[in-house]
């Protein structure tokens, strides 16, 4: 279960307890506060186990304060510059949970690769281990993106898991993967930097929902 999840049902479990010792103050039944903590616990864990937290976000995201939404789209704006320099084909992104829902994808938003085109093709070792390195740059991006314009991170848990999985795959041993997020994030934040005038570019094309196609050209005109 995702730690969303867990935390709403703590929260729940907070309530219900909560509730059950005012209640007597309150001359409130306790079985209402009882019927709805069980009835928000159930929703809860029919979303995560079936829908994989997409009810639970949707909702969130209803609820998001203007940083929070700003802090998605330099997240993503994040993704989308690495990859653009680093020759990583870029298909699409989505920006909010409704947005991903609709394109078939999860979390709060996203930005879609085509990696077919560095992944499919037979390579030799040293090719292998380079195209690993560019993902492990745009996978962390996103991260040193929020720490470069808020100093902190709340967002990225998908995109160390990715990363994760990836170094997993290729070999890795797990006591590599903190080395490799912090190498990945320091290659980031020196793209980030160097091109800072066209990121931030970047991230007014993708908040006015431009195209890919037009958010690239915004990168180049800012280089």
């Amino acid at each position: 279960m995702q730690q969303t999840g867990l935390n709403i049902i703590a929260i729940a479990i907070f309530t219900m307890t909560l509730s059950s010792l005012l209640s007597p103050i309150l001359n409130i039944s306790p079985f209402i506060p009882a019927a709805t903590t069980f009835g928000i616990l159930g929703l809860v864990t029919i979303d995560t186990l079936s829908f994989k937290n997409r009810g639970v976000t949707l909702v969130l995201d209803l609820f998001a304060s203007t940083e929070q939404r700003q802090r998605v789209i330099h997240h993503e704006a994040g993704h989308f510059l690495t990859a653009y320099f680093l020759g990583i084909p870029i298909t699409g992104y989505t920006l909010s949970a409704w947005e991903a829902l609709k394109q078939g994808h999860y979390g709060r938003g996203g930005v879609i690769f085509d990696t077919q085109e560095v992944t499919t093709t037979p390579f030799e070792l040293e090719k292998m281990r380079l195209t690993l390195d560019r993902l492990c740059t745009v996978w962390m991006a996103g991260i040193a993106a929020e720490k470069l314009v808020y100093n902190t991170a709340e967002g990225g848990q998908e995109d160390l898991q990715q990363l994760r999985m990836a170094l997993n795959l290729a070999g890795l041993s797990p006591q590599s993967y903190k080395q490799k997020e912090r190498w990945g994030q320091l290659q980031a934040t020196n793209l980030l930097e160097r091109y800072q005038q066209s990121y931030d570019a970047l991230v007014k094309a993708m908040e006015a929902r431009k195209s890919v196609s037009e958010c690239c050209r915004v990168i180049q005109e800012n280089c």
